[in-house]
């Protein structure tokens, strides 16, 4: 259990220092500016939510984890 931990805390520490270059992926790829996904502006603050974006990275994740399974 410990390594899993340590092994977690490494891959998140590596997605935070790539998170720079992945965000500009993304971007690109258009994902998390799905149709469906909130998003309430007004004069001084700005609220997004990307419920649609947030079901489709589930379904895929859940769809690997249930291949890899198998």
């Amino acid at each position: 259990m410990a390594r899993l931990i340590i092994f977690a805390g490494i891959v998140l520490v590596i997605v935070g220092l790539c998170w720079p270059l992945l965000g500009g992926l993304i971007d690109r790829l258009g994902f998390g500016r799905l149709p469906g996904d909130i998003i309430v502006e007004s004069e001084r603050s700005k609220f997004f939510f990307p419920i649609v974006s947030c079901l489709v990275l589930s379904s895929v994740v859940s769809l690997l984890f249930w291949m890899i399974q198998k």
